[in-house]
């Protein structure tokens, strides 16, 4: 209630009041209103909830999109928030150095770090490679360090000089160190230890220069291509019908097939819970398994993998073929002793060999025997001559070389073929990707029956892949003979598996065992951000913190202050109405005085 005094043409003494129009219905109205879109638009965000997270899959996968193709730039050296790491790849031919870095970690305990290799200004990767291998330093140790200077160098020249001490250098030795006695490995190893951090201020120590198994190289191979892959990617359901999970929350991992010249590995992630298995093959499973934790914890058990791992030398494909050039010398010289025979002796009489091209000519010798061969072309009995170099065993848990297997469920999993899987699809086949096998058969077995100078027309016409050289074309039909009996025969593999995918490159990168080294030594590191994390956070702002990552929290306070709003309204109303009611016969009393004045002025 408004009170207003009017004196114009009246006496000082007459004043009276009028009751003004009272604001508090427009405002109601206005403040109802926004009640009513509030909630409405509150009820629109609670019924598409379920949609958010159908969302962000595709936000996640268009950030690993930018991401693949952030790896294709160069290396911002100029950030303070870049951590970089070392491997040196020790191998029997020669040495390489990776230059791997890092952001700092996102806060996630469920998330590894984002480990990409390092790209120079021109946008290539920062790698160097030195010959011979460091095991031609075995009678000369003090000179190990000296052997490794120029990599190091090169690294020195690449990670920015105030990161060095902070900079981890790993020193991993394979196949070639592994042939020396122990005593010359360590000999070579304690000259590394003691000179090199003389020299670079890098983070080395004892335990970061080692000479690795075979199956510490096959684990570190496992765990770089499933990192690239995105398949430790923990929380990211977005397949999970796809890929159907071995366990919630975790997406399915998968398995390698890498077949090179000389050896053949395996690799892939096996149940926790397994068959009880007679005390031979128990033991033989728990040589062959390797159970490690990927997370920055060893208390978070979601981050536990079992991977069964092995390598088979002597399985590759150049090694083979030499393994079969020797059965089939000893089976042929047997045969003409028994028979008096003379099959291969001369180029006039050849040993018809089913591996190789119709009309292809070759000789085989082996410590002054001369066997003169001619190819036939025959797939399917080169498959069948193939088989007795798979060495299996009778025992059904048993592959190659009639070592334990642990069991594929073939329903449920994924596999990654490398090496001479891609080169046999790709080569000269042209069906690289995804692999089946009737359709790989047909076109080897077409390859095979093709007479050697028509191929080799066809190589000159540029009909095969750019990769494809003379070698290729040759020995073709045994490869692919002898990868389809691995496979199938060896690893049992069904021949219409449909989840192997040949591959060279993942997401247009070739992908080193060396990624999965660092990813494993490193895994530690996030823990340290976490705790500084953790400690800024408890000196941070719980309010930040609530209506960034809560946001059903957010909405509910929101409508907390809405209806605060409509409350104290409806108080203020009631208020109103109270003071209405109270002032009612004063207004009435004076209008009735004050009327009869103003009759009597009017009159004259």
């Amino acid at each position: 209630m408004a009170r207003i005094s009017f004196s114009y043409l009246c006496p000082a003494s007459w004043n009276f009041t009028v009751p003004t129009v009272s604001p508090f219905p427009r405002q109601r109205v206005a403040f109802l209103g926004l009640f009513f879109i509030s909630c409405l638009l509150l009820l629109m965000l609670i019924m598409d909830f379920p949609h958010w997270g159908a969302s962000l899959p595709r936000d996640r996968q268009y950030e690993r999109y930018l991401a693949r193709v952030g790896e294709l730039e160069a290396t911002d050296t100029e950030d303070p928030n870049l951590s970089y790491g070392l491997v040196v790849d020790c191998g029997s031919s020669g040495s390489r150095i990776f230059v791997y870095f890092w952001p700092r970690h996102n806060g996630n305990p469920h998330d590894l770090l984002d480990i990409k290799q390092m790209r120079d200004r021109n946008s290539q990767p920062v790698v160097k490679k030195i010959k011979p291998g460091i095991s031609a330093m075995a009678d000369t140790p003090e000179h190990a360090s000296d052997y490794l200077r120029p990599l190091l160098s090169f690294a020195a020249a690449h990670v920015p000089v105030k990161k060095h001490k902070e900079t981890p250098l790993y020193i991993l030795c394979t196949a070639g160190m592994r042939l020396l006695p122990e005593r010359k490995q360590l000999a070579v190893l304690a000259d590394l230890v003691k000179d090199l951090p003389l020299e670079f201020d890098f983070l080395f120590s004892q335990s970061q220069a080692e000479v690795i198994s075979g199956k510490q190289e096959g684990v570190y191979a496992w765990i770089g291509i499933n990192f690239v892959l995105g398949r430790f990617d923990h929380e990211d359901e977005s397949d999970a019908e796809a890929s159907q999970e071995l366990v919630t929350g975790r997406r399915r991992t998968v398995g390698i097939l890498d077949m090179g010249g000389a050896s053949l590995q395996i690799a892939y992630e096996v149940p926790t819970s397994t068959s009880v298995l007679p005390p031979k093959q128990e033991e033989a499973a728990k040589i062959l398994l390797a159970e490690f934790n990927l997370g920055c914890d060893v208390q978070h058990t979601e981050h536990v993998y079992r991977v069964y791992v092995t390598t088979f030398l002597g399985f590759g494909g150049n090694f083979a073929r030499q393994r079969y050039e020797d059965l089939m010398l000893n089976e042929t010289l047997n045969k003409n002793r028994l028979l008096g025979q003379k099959t291969g002796l001369s180029p006039d009489n050849p040993f018809l060999d089913p591996c190789l091209p119709v009309g292809l000519t070759d000789v085989v010798e082996r410590n002054g025997k001369v066997l003169h061969i001619r190819g036939k072309g025959d797939w399917v009995t080169c498959g069948a001559m193939l088989s007795p170099l798979l060495a299996r065993s009778n025992t059904s848990q048993a592959s190659l070389n009639g070592i334990y297997q642990s069991p594929i469920d073939f329903n449920n999993s994924e596999f990654y073929g490398f090496s001479e899987f891609f080169y046999c699809t790709e080569d000269v086949l042209r069906i690289g990707g995804r692999y089946h096998g009737p359709t790989f058969a047909k076109a080897a077995q077409d390859y095979c029956g093709m007479a050697w100078s028509v191929l080799t027309q066809r190589f000159k016409n540029g009909l095969f892949s750019s990769h494809a050289d003379e070698h290729r074309l040759k020995y073709q039909c045994f490869k692919s003979a002898w990868m389809y009996q691995v496979l199938h025969e060896g690893f049992h593999f069904p021949y219409d598996y449909p989840n192997l995918q040949t591959a060279q490159l993942v997401y247009d990168r070739e992908v080193q065992w060396t990624l999965g080294a660092i990813l494993y030594k490193t895994r530690f590191l996030p823990l340290r951000d976490l705790r500084q994390e953790g400690v800024r956070q408890a000196h941070g702002s719980w309010f930040r913190l609530s209506f960034v990552y809560n946001h059903c929290l957010f909405f509910a306070c929101i409508l907390v202050v809405l209806l605060a709003i409509i409350l104290y309204l409806l108080r203020l109303r009631r208020i109103h109405h109270r003071q209405t009611r109270a002032s009612a016969p004063l207004d009435l009393l004076w209008i009735e005085e004050v009327v009869p004045m103003m009759g009597v002025q009017v009159g004259p």
